[in-house]
Formats: structure tokens, C-alpha cells, sequence
């Protein structure tokens, strides 16, 4: 098992890396825009710009910092370490499917098997939460009982 969360795990520290690389170049790519732009005699044209280019910048900062503060909880995560109940860094089954608790970074496929990456802050995480196999959730109405938790 400890192969698969190493896996998954990888997977997710790459899926994070990919977005903080993808947030910086479009933060660098809006500042040098911004300074490349070039005052005009139409001034509300310009500050316009100007103003778009710092959106920009304020929601790609923004974008990054949430993917540090992800990379620093997937930085916790021993893969070496089982649980019997759910915790950060458990791969659960349950009668609707895998999970890999970790970080939100959505479907992940591993040997064929479709994991997925969820944070114990999402509102499943949060249900699993301290559960063990046998144990059930409830979620959006439904019932599931949880299969394994490694």
C-alpha cells in the first residue's frame, strides 16, 4: 500500500508544483505587461490596463499562496505511516470509490484505479474524518460505508 500512497502522493506534490509554476509565470507575464505599457494621451486607457494587470496579479498571488499552503499540508504527510482510522495521508476505499486524503487535486489514476485526491477540509474529507472500515457517512442525502482505510 505504502507504493500506491507514495504514488498518489507524488502525484498530488506534482499537481501543486504545476500550479504554483503556472502562478508565478502568469504573475511575471502581468507585471511586465503592466510595465510595458505605455502611457497614452488617452489616460483611462492606460489606467485601465494598469488596473487589469494588478487584478491579475492580486488573483494569481492570491492562487499561489493557496497552493504553498497545500504543498506545506502535503510536506506533512508521512507515506511510510498505516492508520486504521482516516487521517491526512489515508487512501480509503468505500463503497463509492478511492480516496486519497491529502490535498484537493481531483481524480488521479494509479494502476488503472481512480483515486481522488481530496483535503480533510473538504466536506467528505471532513465526513471521513476519524472513521474506520465498517463505519458509515452520510453525504448529499446518501448513505456509504467505508471499505478500508490504510
Amino acid at each position: 500500500m505504502s507504493s500506491i500512497k507514495q504514488t498518489l502522493y507524488n502525484l498530488c506534490l506534482a499537481h501543486i508544483t504545476a500550479t504554483i509554476k503556472n502562478a508565478e509565470e502568469l504573475i511575471a507575464d502581468a507585471r511586465e505587461a503592466a510595465a510595458n505599457e505605455t502611457k497614452s494621451s488617452a489616460g483611462d486607457k492606460y489606467e485601465t490596463a494598469r488596473e487589469m494587470m494588478q487584478q491579475e496579479i492580486d488573483l494569481n498571488t492570491t492562487r499561489l499562496q493557496a497552493a504553498k499552503a497545500q504543498e506545506q499540508v502535503l510536506k506533512q504527510i508521512d507515506t511510510e505511516k498505516t492508520n486504521d482510522v482516516v487521517v491526512p495521508g489515508s487512501v480509503v476505499q468505500t463503497n463509492s470509490g478511492y480516496f486519497y486524503i491529502a490535498v484537493g487535486a481531483g481524480q488521479l489514476m494509479v494502476d488503472g484505479v481512480k483515486y481522488y485526491a481530496i483535503s480533510m477540509d473538504s466536506p467528505l474529507g471532513a465526513q471521513l474524518k476519524g472513521k474506520r472500515a465498517g463505519d458509515t457517512y452520510a453525504l448529499n442525502g446518501r448513505t456509504f460505508t467505508i471499505i478500508s482505510v490504510n
